[in-house]
């Protein structure tokens, strides 16, 4: 069927404000769906809607005859803009002659309104579907509990499986599994104990997902014993612990610490005749890691492959992680390249531990070396990663190197604070501080604000060539920047003046002066510095104590 961008025939659409000539400044809120065109009355719109946040082009003011609520839904789910999606619905709803509502387009636009965590307006939504009479389903609180959990709202999450009953909604194990997921969403574990302890209260009964729920509250809770309790008294209540029971517990034993226990809950699923997936190994793995026993961990890695498991990235991770910990960085570095062939893609922080561990065995350039390749391989760049790379180069005094690395890095992310830090601090140290200058102004330019380690870094460089008054300049910037000084600040001026008591005295006003209580070791610096000056201390205590007054 041809669709008409051009004004169709009037008899196959109708306007909802036939007065309007020529299009309102309001309907730049609505944009076209498809190739069909919509019309809107923004006058005749409920307050509730805030009109004024959207300008959609170009403005569309006609919508066709028939509607269905399946075009209808389509229409919401294709909508980025919650608002639009809504102002959709509402108009279909009350305007449209030949359009009524029904269940499926009631529960399309509370999804879509809970995933966007606007629950006042579902809220809304919910009241007008309970006095529409409109017969809803479970899936639609079930939705609403899901979304409660996720935006860390217990009690509307309580509240809303409570009320189904006011929509003609039985309440089911689905919707009673669902509350339960999101209580472990918001750390209420106490609550699900309770809400299993009264089920049938409800009128429900559990199923062997309530249990393993009730499990993983238990282990939250570090009540192993009555989680345990649980898996042993599920047989007599009719459920066959799964391989996802046994999982749970066995990450609760593991990250207690209780391998012993681990071990035989582990032992348990094998007997059983159930081969564990990649993700009860990698708890298992991860269990002999933290406690130290690399060979073992090493051992059920070979096992689970000679079980026809593959490792994902997370086992890999796991080991690489703890080969780090050991500084055994060949090991590392042979498991992961296995992990690259098999295409998996490390973590940046898991980088940042294996470029680490290189460079603190002084092999910077092979850490550069390998992060190039990891870049070649998608791996996700971060400041993290920069700031290592960066400050062990510096410390080899391969400032040009650092800088280089900078650059790339700066192309395509911001760099943070700790970065320019890092290079700011070895710039200075060797002297170069037109270069350290230059960064600083980038930095600045970046929106990225020096704190007190970054003016410390500039006060020293001056104090290394000599220009300690210069560095006392830089403190006066600071304090009317409202960065604080500390003990450490004061510390590198004073050794720049090299016992000057006048300039100590003018660092001590620029400081009083803006209103800056110094702390009693900083206090103790100044008096110190004061008091090694044999003719003149007594008078210069005087002014000290005059400040501190």
């Amino acid at each position: 069927m041809m669709m008409h961008r051009l004004q169709p025939p009037a008899k196959k659409y109708f306007c909802l404000n036939p007065f309007l000539s020529r299009p309102s400044p309001f309907t730049d809120i609505l944009r076209s769906y498809s190739l069909h065109t919509w019309s809107l009355n923004p006058n005749a719109y409920p307050d509730k809607i805030n009109l004024k946040k959207h300008k959609v082009t170009p403005p569309l003011t006609r919508w066709p005859l028939k509607l269905s609520p399946k075009r209808l839904i389509n229409m919401i789910n294709q909508q980025q803009n919650v608002d639009l999606a809504l102002q959709f619905f509402d108009y279909a709803g009350k305007y449209h002659p030949n359009f009524s509502h029904n269940p499926d387009t009631y529960h399309t636009i509370i999804e879509k309104l809970a995933r966007a965590r606007d629950f006042n307006s579902m809220e809304i939504t919910l009241k007008e579907l309970k006095d529409s009479r409109i017969q809803c389903s479970e899936k639609t609180f079930i939705v609403v509990i899901r979304n409660y959990g996720f935006a860390n709202k217990p009690k509307m999450a309580l509240r809303s499986f409570f009320k189904m009953n006011e929509f003609g909604i039985n309440k089911s194990i689905r919707s009673f599994n669902t509350l339960l997921n999101a209580m472990i969403q918001t750390k209420r574990f106490d609550l699900v104990h309770i809400l299993y302890k009264n089920c049938q209260k409800f009128g429900i009964f559990p199923n062997i997902f309530t249990c393993n729920i009730l499990i993983k509250a238990l282990c939250q809770m570090n009540n192993l014993e009555s989680a345990f309790r649980v898996l042993e008294e599920m047989p007599s209540q009719g459920f066959v612990p799964n391989p996802v029971t046994y999982t749970t517990i066995l990450s609760g034993f593991c990250a207690r610490g209780d391998l012993i226990r681990a071990k035989r809950i582990f032992d348990e699923i094998i007997t059983k005749g159930w081969v564990p997936d990649p993700i009860t190994y990698t708890v298992m793995i991860d269990g002999f890691c933290k406690k130290g026993r690399l060979m073992d961990a090493v051992k059920l890695m070979d096992d689970m492959e000679e079980n026809g498991v593959l490792p994902n990235d997370v086992t890999y991770g796991v080991v690489i992680e703890s080969y780090c910990k050991e500084g055994r960085s060949g090991e590392a570095l042979s498991l992961l390249n296995e992990m690259l062939e098999k295409k998996f893609i490390p973590c940046s922080t898991l980088c940042c531990k294996i470029v680490d561990l290189l460079c603190q065995e002084s092999k910077v350039d092979e850490a550069c070396v390998l992060w190039k390749k990891l870049l070649k391989r998608n791996c996700i760049p971060d400041n993290a990663i920069y700031s290592t790379l960066i400050y062990w180069l510096c410390k080899g005094e391969k400032i040009k190197e650092a800088r280089k690395l900078f650059d790339e890095f700066e192309k395509g992310f911001l760099p943070s604070i700790l970065t320019y830090n890092t290079l700011i601090s070895a710039m200075c140290e060797k002297g170069e501080l037109q270069e350290a200058g230059r960064l600083w102004d980038n930095m600045i330019e970046k929106g990225c604000v020096p704190n007190v380690f970054t003016y410390n870094i500039l006060i020293k460089g001056f104090s290394i060539i000599g220009r300690g008054r210069e560095g006392l300049r830089v403190l006066e910037e600071m304090l009317e920047k409202r960065c604080e000084a500390n003990k450490s600040t004061y510390a590198i001026l004073m050794d720049g003046f090299h016992g000057s008591t006048d300039d100590i005295m003018k660092l001590l006003v620029a400081t009083t002066s803006r209103g800056f209580l110094l702390d009693l070791d900083s206090w103790g610096l100044f008096v110190d510095k004061v008091i090694c000056d044999r003719e003149g201390w007594k008078c210069s205590l005087g002014r000290i104590l005059e400040c501190a007054a």
